[in-house]
């Protein structure tokens, strides 16, 4: 986030130095009349995008930033939902959606629709091998992040916010009926969905809202989650960035996958919780958990509805704000292969660990494949960002900037200080005998002196 923080900053700077201003509406006019200058050999605008982008890469976690969203679920669960769902990591959506005159000007719109789908496809593999139940959430926020970015990235920007309001919606119940199953668990840690298992008929309204997000967030018709995200992949379509589109359709099968295969080892086949003590005191959550995720369930069911046609209000309100009333809208051919992208990832996942009954054995049983390891680690980017970055920067700091600045000349300085002051201090305090005949005789002796180079000498 400093990194992001640092080349937003940068992205500011440049706009004030060329335009004089940051009013959005001065900028923008400025920037469609071509009035600026070059920067770097390269337009203002392009420089000032980027470097915008670099903020939002930081702040709404895309690769290569994306590192501290998973870590950010450690929190409470409601903050996890708030974080997730509604707040800081969308900003960055917001930002280059309400910059769009700006991206819509050069070619940066393409960098930001590719950096979004190869996140979006990125986390999303990561997460289908992941055991950690908030962590696969986690996972899944950065893919719908890079979702949103594909949808500023093309220029569908009304079909973006879209998206950013319905994630907002099952995102949110998706991490409240996660910390519902660990309250009905009597656990504050992470849920190991290993040692989880058998809880659909002791937790019904969690298991059913949870269901219920996990059905949105996979983009079937008809809940929330397929009218925005559709929305997106028509959008890359329909601008012939046919390679994007499918790594689109792709993701949409990798999260179907990935959720139901949390949901169904979860809540389905036999209880693997190890302590007997919590799976006999395994109880539904009070009404005061319950009743919000009802209520979340109700918008991830229909908060899509709103947006559903091109002459829908929200879209028409969108629209008018980007000016984009080129937005491509649904087809039906698309819709299709789609939801048979979302089938696909639902059928694997039920022949997977429901048909093929997965038991305490193979769900423990560690997978050694390349591919499965190399999913596990998370393409092994924390190593590499260790080796390449953390070590090298801890080693200089280390040893030029501690032992040779701190220790070495700091350090040096000071003790040779240290030195002279107690070897002049040593010789003074000799004269210091608090005995009077030698302060008289001292006295007497500098008079002399005094009177010796004043009569003689001067």
């Amino acid at each position: 986030n400093r990194i992001g923080d640092f080349g937003f900053l940068l992205g500011i700077f440049t706009l004030f130095a060329a335009f004089g201003t940051l009013h959005f509406d001065t900028v923008f006019e400025h920037a469609e009349s071509g009035d600026f200058t070059q920067v770097f050999g390269a337009s203002t605008i392009v420089v000032a995008t980027l470097l915008l982008f670099v903020g939002v890469v930081g702040k709404s976690a895309q690769i290569p930033l994306y590192v501290w969203l998973p870590d950010a679920m450690e929190g409470p669960t409601p903050v996890s939902s708030l974080i997730h769902a509604a707040t800081m990591v969308t900003a960055g959506v917001y930002m280059v959606a309400r910059s769009h005159v700006l991206y819509s000007l050069v070619w940066v719109g393409d960098l930001v629709a590719w950096i979004g789908i190869l996140t979006a496809f990125f986390a999303a593999s990561i997460a289908v091998v992941n055991n950690n139940l908030k962590r696969i959430l986690a996972y899944s926020t950065v893919s719908q992040l890079g979702y949103m970015f594909v949808g500023v990235g093309v220029g569908a920007y009304a079909a973006s916010i879209f998206h950013l309001m319905t994630h907002a919606f099952f995102k949110g119940l998706l991490f409240l009926t996660a910390g519902s199953v660990m309250h009905a668990m009597s656990t504050t840690e992470d849920v190991d969905m290993r040692y989880a298992g058998g809880l659909w008929g002791k937790i019904r309204t969690t298991a059913w809202t949870f269901l219920l997000g996990a059905i949105a967030i996979s983009g079937v018709l008809p809940l929330s989650g397929f009218w925005s995200k559709d929305e997106i992949l028509a959008g890359a379509f329909h601008k012939e960035q046919y390679a994007i589109w499918m790594l689109g359709l792709i993701t949409t099968g990798l999260t179907a996958f990935y959720m139901f295969r949390l949901i169904f080892m979860t809540f389905f086949g036999g209880s693997r919780i190890q302590d007997a003590e919590v799976e006999s005191h395994v109880h539904e959550s009070p009404k005061v958990m319950t009743v919000p995720l009802i209520i979340l369930a109700f918008f991830s069911v229909a908060a899509g509805w709103i947006g559903i046609g091109h002459g829908s209000p929200l879209l028409r309100f969108l629209g008018e704000m980007f000016h984009a009333g080129e937005e491509a809208g649904l087809a039906w051919g698309l819709i299709g292969l789609s939801w048979l992208s979302a089938l696909a990832g639902f059928g694997i996942a039920y022949w997977l660990y429901i048909k093929s009954a997965v038991t305490q054995e193979r769900v423990e049983r560690p997978i050694t494949n390349a591919l499965h390891r190399c999913l596990s680690n998370k393409y092994y980017i924390d190593e590499i960002y260790n080796a390449v970055f953390v070590q090298p920067i801890r080693g200089i700091s280390h040893y030029l900037f501690w032992k040779i600045m701190d220790v070495g000349i700091i350090d040096g300085i000071v003790n040779l200080t240290a030195f002279l002051i107690r070897g002049i201090g040593g010789s003074i305090r000799r004269i210091q005998t608090g005995v009077v005949p030698t302060y008289v005789m001292s006295m007497v002796i500098g008079i002399v002196i005094f009177l010796g180079y004043y009569l003689f000498v001067r």
